[in-house]
């Protein structure tokens, strides 16, 4: 085979702004020694992403590179960093530096959402393994593509889905497993979360140095607006799965670990609105309630942004042996067996297996599961065993994120989907939401 250097690789991978490659390359699998420290690169410096970083350098990788396109956020990376790691890592705007890097064995990606999948598939084609935040893409073809670069340039792709690796879910798994709760027909998934009103206000003044035009990458092309880029952006179909993607992924993941992983549901449907907050700025709905068919079971998931009582489980609960008020729980999964009751916190908040009046019959509390997640990823750098949360296994709950806002924006109505072609049936306006319009530079080619 003729060989080409990284740097040509790059630059005919990357083109003018961020370009997708098309070209087959393998970059040799980096051996470490047992004390070997990994590499890792920070790609998207906000609050999510420092936390993450931080933790990788507190289990003894080394944080080469930050790279954000706002300088104050790097600022902010590197001062929190500097707490817990003596080196001062390089900072950067352009991810191609990163990825043209031999510095680098590892890519934390803590963008926005619309970015993770561009950005991780182009990691992969750099020989760089993947940390990617969740939801790890923005649509259902984007999965397939991911996937395929993940196989194809032999790299590791993680989810930043921590609670595959907690052991109280794994505990829980075992006991679904034991079959002590009898036959399980419906399974209820709870993202009921209090919000607010959201309204655009002022678009103020692009930074100076801050490239909008490269933060949009693969969205059409907008204004800069400064409610966009601080959060808003969630918001927005354009940027985002609204939460259901970006919180309730977590529970549906649990939801489908627990029912054993059984791929794609044969059909979905939805219903909901922005019935709280009617007049805002806010695309995303504020009540959301889908229903996917499985074989043999039906799981429902539920959304709010408006009733107050509604929390997450605490800090408190998180740390403490402790359970929630598992009514007023707004991330909770329901597992209703013939002869007993499970309900399961995220992020910690355990579990409990109840029988008639609310009798416990077994339970086990829980943790966070952060550290141990980062260190599975870290792990399978070294070792090539896939992860816990390997890009593959999580496309079952990241796709049906986007089959419920897709049964949702095209009118709230049922839909029948076939797993293999990954295509809606018979429905031309559901299938044109399974992949989305790039912009020309941006594009992720259908070749990877």
């Amino acid at each position: 085979m003729q060989c080409i250097n990284r740097r040509e690789f790059l630059k005919k991978s990357l083109g003018s702004a961020a370009g997708m490659a098309t070209l087959s390359f393998v970059r040799p699998v980096r051996v470490f020694g047992a004390n070997e420290r990994v590499n890792v690169a920070l790609i998207g410096c906000g609050g999510r992403g420092r936390y993450v970083a931080r933790g990788m350098a507190e289990l003894g990788a080394e944080i080469t590179y930050l790279c954000d396109l706002h300088p104050r956020r790097l600022d902010k990376a590197a001062t929190f960093l500097a707490e817990v790691q003596d080196r001062k890592p390089r900072i950067v705007k352009d991810m191609r530096e990163v990825f043209d890097s031999a510095d680098v064995d590892a890519v934390v990606i803590a963008t926005p959402d619309h970015w993770h999948a561009p950005a991780s598939i182009l990691a992969c084609q750099a020989g760089k393994d993947v940390y990617v935040e969740k939801p790890p893409t923005h649509n259902i073809w984007e999965s397939s593509k991911l996937i395929e670069a993940a196989r194809k340039y032999e790299r590791i792709v993680q989810a930043g889905t921590q609670n595959r690796s907690a052991p109280y879910v794994q505990a829980a798994l075992e006991y679904v497993k034991s079959g002590k709760l009898g036959e399980i027909h419906l399974v209820k998934v709870y993202n009921l979360k209090p919000g607010g009103a959201f309204h655009l206000g002022r678009a103020g003044t692009k930074p100076a140095g801050f490239d909008w035009d490269a933060w949009l990458g693969p969205a059409p092309l907008r204004a800069y607006h400064q409610a966009i880029f601080y959060g808003g952006w969630h918001k927005f179909w354009d940027f985002s799965g609204g939460d259901m993607g970006d919180d309730g992924i977590h529970q549906i993941d649990i939801a489908v670990m627990l029912m054993g992983d059984p791929g794609a549901p044969k059909a979905v449907s939805c219903t909901g609105g922005r019935m709280a907050y009617k007049a805002d700025d806010c695309e995303v709905p504020d009540v959301q309630i889908a229903a996917f068919d499985f074989e043999d079971f039906v799981m429902t998931f539920e959304l709010t942004g408006y009733p107050r009582y509604m929390r997450k489980t605490t800090g408190t609960i998180r740390r403490e042996d402790e359970y929630p008020y598992w009514t007023q729980n707004a991330t909770r999964v329901e597992l209703y067996g013939s002869e007993l009751m499970m309900t399961i916190g995220r992020h910690g908040g355990g579990w409990q297996v109840t029988t008639s009046g609310g009798q416990v019959v077994e339970q086990m509390y829980g943790r966070p599961s952060d550290t141990v997640h980062a260190e599975d990823f870290l792990q399978s750098v070294k070792s090539r065993k896939r992860p816990n949360a390997d890009i593959e296994v999580i496309s079952t709950a990241c796709n049906m994120v986007h089959m419920g806002n897709i049964a949702y924006r095209v009118g709230n109505r049922k839909l029948w989907f076939d797993s293999e072609k990954e295509r809606f049936i018979d429905d031309a306006e559901a299938k044109e939401l399974v992949k989305r319009q790039y912009r020309d530079k941006y594009k992720v080619p259908e070749q990877i």
